[in-house]
């Protein structure tokens, strides 16, 4: 009897402690695995931190519709740019106002964290608050990153123009001041201000027609409706190339490998180098580690010759101008524009 009873509680004793070491190797391995998944998150949590910008989508203002010089530059560099900072950019159009809206919103909207960006052409980003005041958003509340291209100025006449030189054009109007009419996209834009600082540069003398954009523009001049067409190179050039159009002289620092007869005005003496520039521009204020990785992406821009190829295919020249080169040309910009609009302002206004 004693000998069973002593069994049965040897019995007990042992399934206890069977239970017990259990239990304990379930709270070790319960333990174990929080501590594994904590370990996992804090991992995480430094990768993350270490990954810095951009990670997120970067999300691209552009004033303008779809399919024009804004768009083209969008489509022609961000696949570049995405291989490089390894980021998703989103394009979202916001035309109106000449671009006004899309610059009102970036700098006085858009968070300055680095993910919003915007298009940026010139001097048409000075030029619209310089001829309306109205407007809210200035050059001070925003960071130019980077130019990448700029289109420059060209003066086309008609193929069948009595003019084959830049110098028979120039002599004609210093002979019949205000005899020729020439065109131009329109009053504000950047065609209009090349024409107005040509006349100013040169001391000729020429009437100018406003025309609603480059295309109108110079079609005007191939059909003979104007003697000439201020416009920009990247517009015309199939037009010169197909024989519609004559290039008398363009307004590079040197001759275009596109037009290689064609002269520039600073080689026949006129000390005139402009155009159209297109860039991209954040909000001011965003952080510094963005803005460098922004930089060193368009850097890597200015080096990539596959890159250049699609420029050139489409006649549009590089010009890539990064932080304080691009922010340079800006107030160069709005400080010619604001000279030149204060000399005509009466003339248009009112």
């Amino acid at each position: 009897m004693l000998d069973v009873m002593f069994g049965k509680k040897r019995f007990v004793t042992i399934t206890l402690l069977a239970l017990l070491l259990l239990l304990v190797a379930c709270s070790n391995h319960t333990s174990g695995t929080e501590s594994e998944g904590e370990g996992n998150n804090d991992s995480a949590e430094a990768e993350n931190a270490e990954s810095g910008y951009p990670n997120n989508d970067i999300n691209v203002l552009i004033g303008f519709d779809p399919g024009g010089g804004s768009d083209q530059l969008a489509q022609l560099t961000q696949p570049y740019l995405q291989e490089y900072l390894d980021a998703n950019f989103v394009n979202e159009y916001n035309p109106g106002a000449s671009g006004a809206i899309a610059w009102t919103r970036l700098a006085q909207q858009a968070e300055n964290d680095g993910y919003t960006i915007s298009v940026t052409p010139s001097p048409q980003v000075v030029s619209n608050y310089i001829l309306n005041p109205e407007l809210d958003y200035r050059l001070d509340e925003l960071e130019p990153i980077a130019n990448v291209v700029t289109d420059p100025g060209v003066i086309v006449v008609p193929n069948d123009s009595q003019f084959d030189t830049y110098e028979d054009f120039a002599n004609y109007v210093e002979e019949n001041p205000g005899d020729l009419t020439v065109s131009h996209s329109g009053v504000g834009g950047d065609d209009f201000f090349t024409t107005l600082r040509w006349m100013n540069t040169t001391g000729l003398e020429v009437e100018m027609a406003p025309y609603d954009g480059d295309g109108p523009s110079w079609q005007a001049a191939a059909g003979g409706d104007v003697a000439a067409s201020f416009n920009n190179l990247g517009v015309v050039f199939s037009q010169v190339n197909e024989g519609n159009l004559k290039a008398l002289a363009v307004m590079s620092e040197e001759r275009m490998d596109l037009l290689p007869d064609v002269p520039t005005l600073k080689e026949l003496g006129v000390d005139l180098v402009t155009g159209s520039s297109r860039g991209y521009t954040a909000p001011k204020g965003i952080p510094e580690d963005a803005k460098q990785e922004l930089y060193e992406a368009f850097e890597q821009l200015s080096e990539d010759d596959e890159f250049k190829k699609s420029l050139e295919e489409v006649s549009l020249p590089v010009d890539i101008k990064i932080g304080e080169e691009y922010i340079n040309y800006l107030n160069e910009q709005e400080e010619t524009t604001s000279e030149i609009w204060d000399e005509v302002k009466d003339e248009y206004e009112g």
